[in-house]
């Protein structure tokens, strides 16, 4: 069991992390990866007709809680499915348009526990890591808020 856990305000390679997956230990026959970039446009909160032009998305967190939880997450991972190696990169501080933000990975003997667990790393990610998003979009700034869509794609993998 191989985790590789950053986060950083510097990018990272996507190069490098596959590489650290593929190079994790014996039985590797398959590699997930996911990785999430900031949009151009944000949303207006509770409406998808009207958009505007994000210019900086701040990321804040608190390092012994989210660091906690991201392993627990982790854990979690490799107590539902038989993994070699996750690697979850995520950045904080100030990011910009077509920045990267998130990096999962995942390394397994086969596709398809390494697809369920990337997407439910994933899933949880954006439901119970504790990062906090302001958004800067058009001369104007708010804090962003749950989206009941990644709940309900959360909670699938309960019970």
């Amino acid at each position: 069991m191989s985790v590789l856990m950053s986060i950083q305000e510097d990018d990272f390679d996507i190069g490098v992390e596959h590489l650290r997956l593929k190079s994790a230990g014996n039985g590797v026959g398959a590699i997930v990866t996911f990785t999430g970039l900031v949009r151009e446009f944000e949303s207006e909160p509770k409406s998808t007709d009207f958009q505007r032009n994000l210019s900086t998305l701040t990321l804040e967190y608190y390092p012994e809680m989210t660091e906690k939880l991201l392993s627990e997450i982790i854990q979690q991972s490799f107590d539902r499915w038989p993994l070699v190696a996750v690697s979850v990169v995520h950045r904080v501080g100030s990011l910009k348009p077509n920045d990267q933000i998130v990096f999962v990975g995942v390394a397994s003997e086969h596709r398809i526990e390494a697809f369920q667990a990337a997407q439910f790393l994933m899933d949880y990610l954006k439901t119970r890591a504790t990062f906090w998003k302001k958004i800067e979009a058009d001369g104007q700034s708010h804090w962003a808020e749950a989206k009941v869509s990644d709940n309900v794609a959360a909670a699938k993998w309960e019970g």
